[in-house]
């Protein structure tokens, strides 16, 4: 164990650290979208049925064959990390988009007349009301997105984005299951890590709710 720990260790924490940018960037603009888009859809719902069935449609896209059907877009093709970040952030709308819709739509209706009858402003009501009683579904859906995508940018070392989907396609090529385990822990890792940080704030926000 020390000496495949010696010999790969280097390798380990580097890939560990494009796994982190890859995941983490995608998550970033995958909430920088879908969570305004699912505030637009609380006050525009006749477009809620298309865009998440979009989004569904999107999810359902084998992520394989979803790095493939992008590889020939120009200006996505030229860099497999940009094309990586892109498809990640695809695969991580849906739970952020519907949970973001669902949560604010859950909001007592109640609530939302005194916040009117109070001469509150929509920009003050999404703010001070729906957003903070939502906040724990939002972060529920942000939970999901991250597990996913930590889990799918293995599949990024398909195409040369890097990460440990890296050392999970050497193993599997040469028959080897040290390396195949050397990728797959670290990623069950960040998995459970991720989902155990957001997973205390989510709780945070339930008490403070």
């Amino acid at each position: 164990m020390s000496g495949f720990l010696h010999e790969y260790g280097a390798q380990i924490a580097r890939l560990t650290f494009e796994h982190v940018w890859l995941t983490g960037i995608a998550m970033l603009c995958a909430a920088g979208i879908a969570i305004p888009v699912g505030i637009w859809l609380t006050r525009h719902e006749r477009w809620a049925r298309p865009v998440l069935g979009f989004a569904n449609v999107l999810q359902v896209i084998p992520s394989l064959a979803l790095f493939g059907l992008l590889l020939p877009v120009p200006w996505l093709g030229e860099r497999a990390a940009r094309l990586a970040i892109v498809a990640l952030t695809g695969y991580a709308l849906l739970p952020i988009l519907r949970n973001t819709y669902a949560g604010i739509r859950g909001v007592d209706p109640v609530l939302i007349d005194v916040a009117n009858a109070l001469g509150m402003t929509g920009w003050q009501r999404l703010t001070k009301v729906e957003l903070p009683l939502a906040a724990s579904v939002i972060l529920a859906g942000l939970r999901t997105a991250t597990v996913t995508c930590v889990g799918v940018a293995t599949i990024a070392a398909a195409i040369g984005a890097g990460g440990l989907g890296e050392l999970i396609f050497r193993g599997v090529a040469s028959v080897d299951n040290g390396l195949v385990l050397a990728g797959a822990v670290p990623a069950a890792l960040l998995a459970l890590c991720a989902d155990g940080v957001l997973g205390l704030i989510e709780k945070r926000m339930v008490v403070r709710r």
